[in-house]
C-alpha cells in the first residue's frame, strides 16, 4: 500500500506544474554560443528557480502549521493512519513540488557561516526554516520529523518488513551523524576559497524530488530506499546532522511521546511495532522517537483511527 502511494507522488512529481516564477538570463551583451563555438552550451538557470518573497514565507507559515498538526495528531489524537496521510501531503508539498528547498538540513551549514562570518548574511527566511523544527522540539519533540521533513517522508513509505539493529550497533551507527554535523559545520565556516557546503551536495534524495541530478547520487538515494524497506530511516537515524540537534533539543522538552499514559500494558507489542529503536523498556525514548505513531495502531488500548 506504502510503496503505491510513494510509486503515486512520483507520478504527481512528474507532471506537476512549475510553481517558480518565470526567468530569463538578463544579459543579452554576453559572448553567445553560436560566437564562442567549440560544442559550447549554456549553463541551465539554477534549479529551483527563485520565488517572491511572499510565497516564501507563505512556505514557513505551512512549515509551521504542518508541524502543530503533527503535534496534534500524535499527541491529542493518537492516530497513525493521519500521520501517514500528514506524511503523504508533506512529501507532495516540500519533497517534490518546492524540490526539497524547505529543508532545514541544509540551512546549518547558512546558519553556521553566518555566525562565523560578518560579511556574509541570510534571508530570515532560511533563519525561520532552520530554528522552528528545533522550536517545536523543545516543547514537543521531534515533530518536524514524523511527517513534516520530505527526506523523513520519503522513508517511511518504503518501510516493507524493518528488523530490529542490535542496540550496540544501532547506537555506534548514531554516532555517525553527530560525526557528519561537526565535518559540516567546519567546512562551511572556513576561508571562503576553502568553503565546502557538502550537506546540501551530498543529499540523496534531493535528485528525486527535483527529477534531476547527478548519477551517483540518484544511486546513492535509491540503495537508501532499498536499505530502507529493512531498516527503518537509515538516514533519519545514522546520518541527519539536523536529526542530531533536534535529539539535544528534544531531551528538554516537556511533553513528548507517550505509548499509553494511562496505563502502561508492558505486552511489548509497541516496541516490535517500532522500526526505529525508540521503544527500550516498553516506554518511548523521546530522543529518538520520529513521531510516526506506529506504537499507537499497535496498542491493543488504543481506539483504532
Amino acid at each position: 500500500m506504502l510503496p503505491l502511494a510513494l510509486f503515486g507522488l512520483l507520478l504527481f512529481a512528474g507532471s506537476a506544474p512549475g510553481q517558480a516564477l518565470p526567468y530569463e538570463r538578463p544579459v543579452q551583451v554576453a559572448p553567445q554560443e553560436q560566437n564562442i563555438g567549440g560544442g559550447y552550451a549554456t549553463p541551465p538557470v539554477q534549479k529551483p528557480k527563485p520565488r517572491t518573497y511572499w510565497l516564501e514565507v507563505l512556505d514557513v507559515v505551512l512549515l509551521a502549521v504542518a508541524m502543530g498538526v503533527s503535534v496534534w495528531l500524535v499527541l491529542a489524537r493518537r492516530s497513525r493512519k493521519w500521520v501517514l496521510a500528514l506524511t503523504v501531503a508533506c512529501l507532495g508539498y516540500f519533497g517534490f513540488y518546492r524540490e526539497g528547498c524547505i529543508c532545514p538540513i541544509g540551512s546549518i551549514q547558512n546558519v553556521a557561516v553566518a555566525l562565523t562570518d560578518a560579511r556574509y548574511s541570510i534571508p530570515i527566511v532560511v533563519t525561520a526554516v532552520f530554528f522552528l523544527p528545533l522550536v517545536v522540539a523543545l516543547f514537543f519533540g521531534r515533530a518536524f520529523c514524523g511527517g513534516v521533513c520530505a527526506l523523513g517522508a520519503i522513508q517511511e513509505l518504503v518501510v516493507l518488513k524493518p528488523v530490529q539493529v542490535p542496540r550496540r550497533l544501532d547506537r555506534a551507527l548514531g554516532l555517525l551523524k553527530y560525526a557528519y554535523l561537526g565535518l559540516a559545520v567546519w567546512l562551511a565556516v572556513q576561508p571562503f576559497a576553502q568553503r565546502e557546503f557538502i550537506l546540501c551536495r551530498f543529499d540523496p534524495f534531493v535528485g528525486f524530488f527535483r527529477r534531476t541530478g547527478f548519477a551517483h547520487m540518484l544511486y546513492v538515494g535509491a540503495a537508501f530506499l532499498v536499505a530502507g524497506m529493512f531498516v527503518g530511516r537509515p538516514y533519519c537515524r545514522y546520518l541527519c546532522p539536523y536529526g542530531a540537534l533536534l535529539e539535544w533539543v528534544t531531551r528538554l522538552a516537556g511533553r513528548g511521546v507517550s505509548i499509553t499514559p494511562d496505563k502502561e500494558l508492558d505486552c511489548g507489542l509497541c516496541q516490535e511495532a517500532c522500526p526505529y529503536g525508540a521503544i527500550e523498556k516498553m516506554r518511548a525514548v523521546r530522543p529518538k522517537c520520529l513521531y510516526c505513531a506506529r506504537c499507537f495502531a499497535s496498542c491493543p488500548r488504543e481506539v483504532k483511527t
